[in-house]
């Protein structure tokens, strides 16, 4: 029996979260539309939220400017400055991405 596409990828963040929650660290998320980026950094037990930053918060879209979507390089840059931020903040020193090969320890 082979999997659809949708169930392969559903297998492949599953295993990627195990592996995550082994480490015992907290997981970062980060979800792209054409218009906003949305990321969070997600507990090590997976039950709270422990920060969240995207381009839809007023302050960011006024950084962004009139002329900036937020979709693009420059405003991941800001995201990642914010969640940043907002993780050391929450106490959290290290997190692990749920994208494969993505890391941050800082």
């Amino acid at each position: 029996m082979s999997l659809t596409k949708k169930d392969q990828r559903i297998r492949r963040s599953r295993q990627t979260r195990a592996r995550i929650a082994v480490q015992r660290v907290a997981r970062l998320t980060v979800h792209r539309s054409n218009l906003h980026i949305y990321a969070s950094v997600i507990s090590d037990d997976g039950t709270r939220v422990l920060a969240s930053a995207s381009t839809a918060e007023a302050d960011v879209r006024k950084e962004l400017g009139a002329a900036g979507k937020g979709g693009n390089a420059a405003a991941a840059a800001i995201i990642g400055k914010r969640i940043a931020e907002r993780a050391k903040a929450a106490g959290v020193e290290k997190v692990a991405s749920d994208r494969a090969g993505y890391a941050y320890h800082g």
